[in-house]
C-alpha cells in the first residue's frame, strides 16, 4: 500500500515503545488510530498527547490475552470510523529463565500475549477486512528471537508468530485477498519490556517461594539492558515499518548486524544439510 492518508490503523501494545512510535508515525502520515494497552494510565495520556497534534486518535482499553476485548476493540474500531485498513499486533512481554523453571502463571501470560494475541486479532479483523473487499496491510510485531533458537518461552512465541505470519500470508494469497502480510523482526529497540512485569494481571502474579534464581541470568540481564538501552529508537522503527510496506516487504528486519546473520544462517544450514543426508533404510 502506498497511501495512508486516512486510512484507520489498530496497534496493540500502542501507549508506549514500538507500538507509540508506529502511531506516531500514523499520525503523521493523517491516518485515523486506535490505540489499544492494557496500561491504562499511560494509554490516556498517550492518546491525549497525540490528539494535542490535531491526529484523530482514540484508546481502548485491551488485554489482548482475552478474546472478547479483542472483539470489543474491533467494535469500537468499526463503531467509531466504520473501518480497518491496517492491523499492527504489536502488544508483547518477556519473562526469562529455563524453558523447566517456567511458572504455569509465566507460560499463561506470555503465551497469552504474544501468541494467542495475534491468534485472537486474526481471528476477529481478517474476515472484517476481508467484507470490506479493500487493500489492507497486517503487521505482526515478532523479534531476531523468532528467527533464531533460545529466549526461553519468549523466543518460542516469537518464532511461532513468524510461522502464523508465513501462512497468514500464504492462504490470503491463495484467495487472491487484497490483505497484505508482514511479520516485524526488530533487534534491541528502546522500549520498556524489560519492565513488563508491571502489567502483569495480579491472578498471574508469581509467588515468590516458586520463583528460582539464577546468577547467570543476573549476569545476563545487565547486558540485555545495555543492549536495549543502546537500541534504536521507536521512531526509527516506525520509519522502517512504513517503508517495508511501501515496499510490500515480507519479512521487516530492523538490524542486519552480521552476528545475527550468521546465527540464523548456521541454523538455516543445519536444516538444509538435514535433508541432504541419505534417508533411506539400509
Amino acid at each position: 500500500m502506498k497511501e495512508f492518508k486516512d486510512k484507520v490503523a489498530v496497534i496493540t501494545g500502542g501507549a508506549s515503545g514500538i507500538g507509540r512510535g508506529i502511531a506516531e508515525r500514523c499520525c503523521q502520515e493523517g491516518m485515523k488510530v486506535v490505540l489499544a494497552d492494557i496500561e491504562d494510565k499511560i494509554l490516556s495520556q498517550t492518546e491525549k498527547e497525540l490528539k494535542s497534534t490535531g491526529a484523530t486518535v482514540i484508546s481502548v482499553l485491551t488485554d489482548v490475552s482475552k478474546v472478547d476485548d479483542i472483539k470489543a476493540l474491533a467494535q469500537k474500531t468499526l463503531d467509531t470510523f466504520g473501518a480497518v485498513h491496517f492491523l499492527f499486533n504489536n502488544a508483547g512481554v518477556a519473562v526469562s529463565t529455563y524453558l523447566w523453571e517456567y511458572t504455569f502463571a509465566d507460560l499463561e501470560w506470555v503465551i497469552g500475549v504474544n501468541l494467542w494475541g495475534v491468534i485472537y486479532s486474526i481471528r476477529i479483523f481478517v474476515p472484517i477486512m476481508l467484507k470490506q473487499g479493500t487493500e489492507c496491510h497486517i503487521i505482526n510485531t515478532s523479534s531476531l528471537a523468532g528467527l533464531i533458537p533460545g529466549n526461553g518461552i519468549y523466543g518460542i512465541t516469537k518464532h511461532g508468530i513468524v510461522a502464523l505470519s508465513e501462512s497468514l500470508a500464504a492462504e490470503l494469497s491463495y484467495i487472491k485477498s487484497k490483505i497484505k502480510v508482514s511479520v516485524l523482526c526488530p533487534g534491541f529497540v528502546k522500549t520498556r519490556i524489560l519492565e513488563c512485569e508491571r502489567n502483569r494481571p495480579s491472578e498471574l502474579r508469581n509467588d515468590p517461594s516458586e520463583i528460582i534464581v539464577h546468577p547467570e541470568f543476573d549476569l545476563s540481564q545487565k547486558l540485555i539492558n545495555h543492549l536495549f538501552n543502546s537500541g534504536l529508537s521507536p521512531k526509527k522503527v516506525a520509519e522502517i515499518v512504513f517503508q517495508a510496506i511501501r515496499d510490500n516487504k515480507f519479512y521487516i528486519l530492523t538490524d542486519n548486524h552480521f552476528m545475527y546473520k550468521k546465527i540464523v544462517k548456521r541454523r538455516l544450514n543445519t536444516i538444509l544439510k538435514a535433508f541432504e543426508e541419505d534417508l533411506t533404510l539400509k
